[in-house]
């Protein structure tokens, strides 16, 4: 997954890929209130933001120090402590952590992490993590 990932400067690319991060950051911090209204304000069209605005990231100051991780797990006890022990013995910090009720016996987990001590990668650290019982699907769904 993170092989699919290139780190390139903005100077480069076209202005538009600046533009669609320009329109997330205004719709983010609630200074536009509407898509239509941040494109316009940027500059771009609703279908460039749309078709980019998934792709497209800024790296913080931290950069490859905090993902979060999407599992789906089994309903049945020990299974998230079991996720939450290989997290640890890999250096992982948790930041936060989301449960959603259990539906048809399966449990949505959502947890963020802090990877600076993580020893091995993220693409690794998913494999394992897939091959523990009771864990049906592991997805890495953003990473900073």
């Amino acid at each position: 997954m993170i092989k699919e990932y290139l780190i390139v400067h903005r100077k480069i690319l076209p202005d538009f890929y600046t533009k669609v991060v320009e329109a997330r950051i205004l719709l983010e911090s609630s200074q536009c209130k509407s898509v239509s209204e941040a494109v316009k304000q940027v500059g771009i069209s609703r279908s460039t933001y749309y078709k980019y605005k998934d792709y497209i990231f800024t790296p913080s100051e931290n950069y490859g120090r905090k993902f979060t991780l999407s599992f789906k797990l089994n309903d049945s006890q020990g299974i998230l402590s079991t996720v939450l022990n290989v997290l640890s013995d890999h250096h992982t910090s948790i930041i936060t952590i989301h449960q959603d009720i259990p539906i048809n016996n399966a449990a949505i987990v959502i947890v963020t992490l802090d990877g600076k001590g993580l020893l091995i990668s993220i693409d690794e650290l998913i494999r394992i993590l897939k091959q523990l019982e009771g864990v049906h699907s592991v997805h890495l769904i953003a990473m900073e």
